[in-house]
């Protein structure tokens, strides 16, 4: 089987590391087209012998880019296109019907209640979305949550399925000299207790939580906040404001994966994640929660806002995972009172098992066949 996966940027986001694992892990022969960005996961997939072409979208509404794309797909002679996030969604599955091609699956990586990827879910949104949707075979929702969702906008049941995003649990898995390296690294002083957020800086992720929260907590207490986005500044504003600068750290965009032409510097997300000893996660609108898995992976204790991954799991499949309110005076609380039990032992719970990604590759095999035996029977 020859695939296409269509994806609207290869910046350091969730949606787009997962692809690259999922990629690494399909029995497929796989090319991959951003429509644009290609940052650092482009880099990392033509690390690991991917084709990957930048198709150059300008803007929302560049028409141009859809016979394009459609002309890629009818000569790359592709027997199945899979699309992610919104726009690769609408242009790809276009593109996809024009080439000729009709085993088209799409997953759906970040719908919330009110907003898809950062923008909010206008009746516009709604009704371009689920026109492209008919031109697909499936849609995957990453989560029980996420395909609720999915009906209730109005996609027909049985065009869902559900394929939880998968990690590498190994990578993940805690290494005492890694996270003294990585610490030192950073310029943590001895003793530091670090709490970590792990995301695109921007306002949906609500990291200003964590900066009004350490300011209420010990001297000795860090934030590593790990991402990069349009928020940087705004955070870096109120780090200052309510005197905590110094005690914040940001470590822009860091990928999950081995870095590409062996450019690891030590500091990849299962190294930063290794550092912590502990992981917050203030959002509210999560579709699946990849850090909180990732940092469960690494045996820490987590607090969530919202995490569908662990809330679609029996509760003691994550016992060091902890649902809070959500404003910074819950944090303050919920902090110190992790920090009072002590470490734990640093162990993957059976939520980060239950993620695996050999698990979501094999699902997602399942729904390509499903796809493509279905175009060969009509």
């Amino acid at each position: 089987m020859k695939a296409l996966h269509v994806i609207t940027g290869l910046g350091v986001g969730g949606a787009e590391q997962q692809l690259r694992l999922l990629v690494r892990n399909l029995p497929v022969d796989c090319d991959v087209v951003t429509l644009t960005n290609p940052g650092a996961v482009a880099e990392g997939l033509a690390a690991d012998g991917v084709r990957v072409t930048h198709l150059g979208i300008q803007g929302n509404r560049d028409l141009a880019a859809l016979p394009r794309l459609a002309q890629l797909i009818r000569r790359g002679r592709y027997d199945l296109v899979h699309t992610h996030l919104y726009r690769a969604c609408v242009y790809g599955r276009a593109a996809a019907r024009l080439a000729g091609v009709r085993a088209v699956v799409a997953t759906e990586h970040s719908l919330g209640d009110s907003q898809m990827e950062g923008r909010r879910l206008t009746p516009g949104v709604r009704a371009l979305y689920l026109a492209s949707e008919r031109l697909g075979r499936s849609t995957v929702a990453v989560s029980p949550t996420v395909a609720e969702r999915l009906r209730r906008w109005g996609v027909p049941g049985p065009r869902i399925e559900v394929v939880p995003n998968g990690i590498d649990v190994d990578r993940f898995r805690f290494d005492a000299a890694r996270r003294e390296n990585t610490r030192r690294r950073l310029g943590l002083p001895p003793g530091a207790y670090v709490v970590g957020g792990v995301g695109r800086l921007t306002a949906g992720k609500r990291f200003e939580v964590l900066v009004r929260a350490l300011a209420e907590l010990p001297d000795d207490v860090w934030l590593l906040l790990v991402g990069s986005g349009p928020q940087e500044n705004v955070l870096r504003r109120a780090a200052q404001h309510v005197g905590v600068a110094d005690r914040v750290l940001f470590t822009g965009e860091r990928p999950n994966g081995p870095a590409p032409h062996g450019a690891a510097d030590g500091l990849d997300l299962p190294s930063l994640t290794g550092a912590m000893d502990l992981l917050a996660s203030p959002s509210a609108e999560e579709a699946f929660g990849l850090a909180v898995v990732e940092a469960l992976a690494a045996g820490l204790p987590v607090l969530y806002v919202s995490c569908p991954a662990v809330d679609d799991l029996p509760r003691d499949a994550a016992p060091f995972a902890r649902r809070v309110q959500g404003g910074a005076d819950s944090f303050v609380r919920a902090v110190r009172q992790a920090r009072a039990q002590g470490p734990g032992p640093r162990s993957a719970p059976d939520a980060a098992h239950h993620y695996s990604i050999a698990r979501s590759a094999d699902r997602l095999m399942d729904i390509y066949a499903a796809a493509t035996l279905g175009v060969s029977s009509t």
